[in-house]
């Protein structure tokens, strides 16, 4: 069973999973004595859960749906590193954990299928990127967004260190002694033999070279972010040299994590990310008003959702401010609207956004200012 907090998406909620799916949303709180209640809250979340599962499910299936929720909400460590808000999905065999950057509505329910709505509206958000910070010996990762900053555990294959990454590799220092003075015994001195600086540049190179692979493809690739570089000039001109992954962007934070406080690195690198971001956003806009003009594009839900369903959708488009009840036949793609309220009901450019990303097209939320359209969706088409 996989019981991973992740901090980028691992897809694995958009899979069709044997039901019952277990949906548990609540905000939570970064300090003390706010997230007192976290804990707490968690635990009539899960009562909630249990609940529900009671009244259509054996014991001997609720137990195992129920333990890793218990076991979280005994994880004090967990609950001292809490950020906005969590999300934490559940399956036979399957426990997913995140930790969210913005605060999401609480919600406890058990249905066929995941309620990804929140999760989405937030992984799928267009403003959010990775920092690497790398000197010489170690690295750090970063996630953030327009609004908030944190540190993320590098995957397991990512190594953390120049020690991790090399092993037995690191050249040692070169030392042979002489003693002073005129041949009587004396106080040894030590004097480095051969070029200890050019031992010391490859050995970064070549750390350098197995951090950026490994970053492309168990941090980047998967998570589809931006990544911006923090680390002093020298590093940055050694880094870029090695450099094979699409996603470091050019503009970079030219000092190390650790040497500005934690709200300094985030507003230097919203200045650094914001550029891009406001150019990607335009250039879909672009291509949207392009696709659209040759009929390959559409701002039309009930259209789009036929798309979608056809596996014609490459781009999707959301209104983050936007909601469309209703919900989509899932052979004909035919929309049905309905009242948001009831509760068999889901917003309509969510179960689009699922239905996109499962035939492998791109979703991104967008803010109301900067959609194309009014309609909460622009859809840019395949065929």
């Amino acid at each position: 069973m996989d019981s991973t907090a992740h901090d980028y998406p691992a897809g694995l909620f958009l899979d069709v999973q044997e039901p019952p799916c277990l949906s548990l949303y609540q905000p939570t709180h970064r300090s003390h004595p706010d997230n007192q209640q976290d804990r707490i809250r968690f635990r009539n979340l899960v009562k909630t859960l249990e609940d529900s599962l009671r009244r259509g499910y054996p014991e001997e299936k609720i137990q195992p749906l129920i333990e890793p929720f218990r076991n979280l909400a005994a994880d004090r460590e967990f609950w001292n590193h809490s950020l906005d808000g969590l999300a934490v999905l559940a399956s036979p065999g399957l426990f997913l954990v995140y930790r969210l950057q913005r605060p999401v509505p609480e919600l406890a329910v058990v249905a066929d299928s995941f309620h990804t709505k929140p999760l989405l509206r937030i992984l799928q958000s267009a403003d959010r990127y990775q920092i690497l910070g790398l000197n010489r010996k170690e690295i750090k990762l970063f996630e953030g967004n327009r609004d908030a900053l944190d540190e993320i555990e590098p995957a397991d294959e990512v190594p953390r260190t120049i020690t991790e990454a090399l092993g037995e590799e690191v050249t040692e220092p070169h030392l042979t002694a002489s003693t002073s003075g005129s041949g009587a015994a004396g106080p040894a001195i030590y004097h480095g033999q051969g070029s200890r600086k050019e031992d010391v540049d490859l050995d970064a190179e070549r750390f350098f070279r197995v951090v950026d692979r490994a970053v492309l493809e168990h941090h980047s690739r998967p998570s589809g972010l931006p990544l911006l570089l923090a680390a002093l000039p020298e590093h940055h001109h050694l880094f870029r040299r090695v450099s094979h992954n699409p996603f470091l962007l050019e503009q970079g934070i030219d000092v190390h994590p650790d040497s500005v406080p934690a709200e300094e690195l985030r507003e230097r690198a919203w200045r650094a990310i914001e550029p891009y971001y406001l150019a990607r956003l335009a250039e879909m806009t672009e291509a949207f008003g392009a696709a659209k003009a040759k009929g390959l594009g559409s701002d039309d839900p009930a259209r789009v959702a036929e798309a979608a369903v056809a596996g014609r959708v490459m781009t999707l488009l959301i209104d983050a401010d936007y909601e469309i009840p209703g919900r989509i036949e899932s052979t004909t793609g035919r929309v049905e609207f309905e009242d948001l309220a009831h509760p068999e009901i889901d917003d309509l450019l969510d179960d689009l956004a699922e239905w996109v990303m499962r035939t492998g097209g791109q979703v991104v939320v967008v803010p109301s200012a900067r959609m194309p359209t009014g309609t909460g969706v622009a859809a840019i088409y395949r065929y």
